[in-house]
């Protein structure tokens, strides 16, 4: 497996300008959800905020989804580029859509939380549905050899990392995101 995740990940030598354009805006906006979310629950933690167990997932789900996902675009920029350019990039299209409302909609619950917790809710859903109908084109690819398995091993971690992050985020929803008050307190004290 470690020879075949080097010639994945050596398909970079193949990027285009725009693959590159395309691969540092997606993973770098997944690296700004890691920090971001690790910087709270870090100015938390450090500041004895009382975060639950469940706040400290975000980031570990966030930073699995991230990895996994910067390796699974190294394929859909080259050697998958044209079958993702089909139907494909459009439930792409949806399930970025959804998961990115999805994150937006869980924090603006915060402070209206009666306002926007069935619309995160909604989306969270729709982001799995539609994780789970792009799985189906890359399991199709896969069985008839037009997928590797670092491709393949790669959702499984996308899977891994996007649930994980998402359940814990809504486990912290429904305990009124504890701890979070103390955290924007310490943002404050220090902004």
């Amino acid at each position: 497996m470690g020879a075949e995740l080097l010639t994945y990940v050596g398909r970079m030598r193949e990027f285009s300008r725009e693959d590159w354009w395309v691969y540092v805006a997606w993973v770098g906006l997944m690296v700004g959800l890691v920090i971001s979310t690790a910087t709270f629950v870090g100015v938390g933690h450090f500041g004895g905020a009382a975060l639950p167990a469940e706040a400290y997932l975000v980031p570990v789900g966030a930073l699995i989804f991230t990895v996994s996902i910067a390796i699974d675009t190294i394929g859909h920029r080259t050697i998958y580029k044209q079958e993702i350019q089909l139907a494909e990039g459009l439930v792409h299209g949806i399930t970025i859509f959804c998961g990115i409302g999805s994150c937006v909609l869980l924090c603006a619950a915060y402070a209206e939380r009666r306002a926007f917790w069935i619309p995160a809710l909604v989306l969270t859903v729709l982001s799995f549905l539609y994780s789970l109908i792009d799985e189906a084109f890359h399991w199709r690819r896969y069985v008839s050899s037009r997928s590797d398995r670092v491709e393949m091993w790669s959702h499984v971690g996308i899977f891994v990392g996007h649930l994980t992050m998402m359940i814990a985020w809504w486990a912290w929803f429904f305990d009124d995101y504890r701890g979070v008050p103390d955290v924007l307190r310490l943002l404050a004290a220090h902004g």
